[in-house]
């Protein structure tokens, strides 16, 4: 009766961009997930607590939350929070970063910064239509179904 709550633990716990939380009893791929769930990327959940300064205005202790994007080969364990998120807003993230990166490590040359947003954007749109097109192929494959292929008999009157 005292291990109901090791039960819980025991679980891969995955939560969707929409509040939904589907658990899992047996360790998974992210493959898995991601072909469960395509236009999204699973990431694992990394949970900290941090002492906060006296500048920052709180006194206790900082609870940080920071997430870590899998690859498709890693294996998602019981016992840990994944969460799904679109490709989209990971790219958004990625595109962010690289311009942090180029904006710290060349000071004048906007030219570059802008040319980077530019083809991040355009990728960005084309896998919007990648993904659609993936879309319509598989609702169009779901449509063509099979269906009987009726002949038509001919009356045998006598006459």
């Amino acid at each position: 009766m005292g291990n109901c709550q090791a039960v819980d633990t025991a679980r891969v716990v995955i939560q969707h961009p929409n509040g939904k939380e589907e658990k899992l009893s047996c360790p998974v791929s992210a493959s898995y997930v991601m072909k469960m769930n395509p236009g999204h990327c699973v990431s694992l959940l990394i949970s900290t607590t941090a002492i906060s300064s006296a500048s920052s205005g709180h006194g206790g202790p900082l609870r940080l939350t920071r997430i870590k994007l899998l690859r498709p080969m890693d294996t998602l364990v019981l016992g840990h929070v994944y969460r799904l998120i679109t490709t989209k807003e990971v790219m958004k993230g990625l595109m962010a970063k690289k311009c942090s990166k180029l904006k710290k490590g060349s000071k004048g040359s906007d030219d570059k910064l802008e040319m980077v947003k530019v083809i991040n954007s355009t990728k960005l749109d084309n896998e919007d239509q990648l993904q659609m097109k993936k879309q319509e192929k598989e609702r169009s494959r779901i449509s063509r179904s099979w269906q009987p292929s009726l002949q038509s008999i001919s009356e045998g009157g006598s006459s």
